[in-house]
């Protein structure tokens, strides 16, 4: 009896995988050594597909300023950690960056900031860093230098935390999510006693502004995802205007 050979290609792509099956049916030939009868065998090959780069490395040029740790994006002053930069105004993006770490590479070296501020006058790739920053990447005179830079996730102290604006109240709400590793992508609350999740706005200030529906006086549910779809969900968070409230986890680390 000839050997009939059927194959059965099965491709398969779930989570980056692709599994590719070949199944050999009726095996049955003395030149073999193998009995008649039917012989599924089965060979997987498994292949791990590359990852798109959700983290893409920037090429651009860097220049720096007098920073305070404060600026467009409305956090506090931070004199003792002047490692900020602001973003250029073609990738500030409503706000997208605000918080967010960027490694910045030059000639002299790397160093990582915090997005604090907008440069209105930078283009794409721009990033102005501050005069402390500059100095662990190229010297001060030189003023205006190559640069690569590429977001990244660094290990913080604590959870995140929600910060609300003074003046925010049960008929508008201004809440900013501080002390995050990973860029914030979007924000939803949820009302005492409501099992709907309202998604908030971000304003280009860096706060996410709740007010139509009223808020309500809350305490609220909130609801943070980051870039890279990784969510955290609080609970029971209290309107305190003008106040922070600690959240109970931190994102893990971006790709």
């Amino acid at each position: 009896m000839n050997l009939i050979a059927v194959r059965t290609i099965q491709m398969l792509t779930k989570w980056g995988f692709i599994l590719l099956v070949v199944t050999l049916l009726e095996l049955a030939t003395p030149a073999l050594g193998l009995a008649e009868g039917t012989y599924p065998v089965f060979l997987p090959l498994i292949l791990r597909a590359e990852p798109a780069n959700t983290n893409p490395v920037h090429e651009g040029i860097a220049t720096y300023y007098y920073a305070t740790g404060a600026g467009a994006c409305s956090f506090d002053p931070s004199p003792d950690d002047l490692m900020v930069a602001a973003m250029n105004a073609d990738e500030y993006d409503q706000a997208a960056y605000c918080g967010a770490y960027i490694n910045v590479t030059g000639r002299k070296g790397s160093v990582v900031v915090r997005i604090v501020d907008l440069c209105p006058g930078c283009d794409a790739g721009h990033l102005d860093l501050s005069q402390e920053a500059f100095a662990q990447i190229d010297n001060l005179s030189a003023g205006r230098v190559p640069i690569t830079w590429q977001v990244v996730s660094p290990a913080l102290n604590g959870p995140i935390a929600y910060h609300f604006k003074s003046g925010s109240n049960q008929w508008w709400m201004a809440v900013q999510v501080r002390n995050h590793r990973n860029p914030i992508a979007s924000l939803e609350y949820r009302a005492a006693g409501s099992s709907d999740w309202v998604p908030v706005k971000r304003a280009s200030y860096n706060y996410f502004v709740q007010s139509e529906p009223d808020p309500g006086p809350g305490p609220y549910d909130f609801r943070v995802t980051d870039w890279y779809g990784n969510v955290l969900t609080d609970n029971a968070i209290p309107l305190v205007a003008g106040g922070t409230i600690a959240g109970a986890a931190q994102f893990p680390a971006g790709p």
